[in-house]
C-alpha cells in the first residue's frame, strides 16, 4: 500500500459543486485525467465508468472525471452520456499538474502539451493506492474496479 498522499485541490465540477480532495477524505475516490470531453477514446472510458457507477458505489468509491475543458463542455458532455458522477473542470491544469498528468504529446508531426490519460485510485486516508499511467481505454473501467474492491 501506498502512503502516498493524494495532492490536495479544489476545483468546479458538474452540478454546481465544487471538489476539494481533502474534504472527501473517509471515502475512497477514483479520479481519472482525460484529454478532451466529445473525442471518442474520452466518451468511451468516460461510458464505461458510467456503466460501472453502481458497482463503484456499492463498493464505497466515489468516482470524478478531470480535464481541461470548461464546466459549460462539461456539462454537455455529462448530459449526453447520462453520468451519474461529476465532471471536475482543470482550464489551469492545477490538479493536471500535481498529479502529474501533463505531457508533450505528438500528434501528427507536432509537438503539443496534453493530458496523459491517467487514473488514481485513493484510500479512505486520502493516499494514492494505485496509479496507471498511459492507459488504453478498453478494460480499463473493470481493472480500476477490482482494485477498488480490493481496497
Amino acid at each position: 500500500m501506498s502512503t502516498t498522499p493524494a495532492p490536495d485541490f479544489s476545483l468546479p465540477a458538474t452540478g454546481g459543486n465544487t471538489v476539494t480532495l481533502s474534504a472527501l477524505r473517509g471515502r475512497k475516490l477514483v479520479i481519472y485525467f482525460y484529454p478532451k470531453d466529445n473525442t471518442p477514446g474520452c466518451t468511451n472510458e468516460t461510458r464505461d465508468f458510467g456503466s460501472l457507477h453502481a458497482t463503484f458505489s456499492a463498493a464505497g468509491c466515489t468516482v470524478f472525471g478531470v480535464s481541461r475543458d470548461s464546466l459549460k463542455s462539461h456539462e454537455s458532455f455529462k448530459a449526453k452520456l447520462e453520468l451519474p458522477f461529476e465532471l471536475i473542470s482543470d482550464p489551469e491544469e492545477t490538479a493536471c499538474e500535481a498529479f502529474g498528468v501533463m505531457k508533450l504529446k505528438n500528434m501528427y508531426g507536432k509537438q503539443s502539451r496534453g493530458i496523459e490519460r491517467s487514473t488514481f485510485l485513493i484510500d479512505a486516508e486520502g493516499n494514492i493506492a494505485r496509479a496507471w499511467r498511459g492507459v488504453k481505454v478498453p478494460g480499463h473501467a473493470e481493472e480500476v474496479l477490482a482494485a477498488a474492491q480490493a481496497l
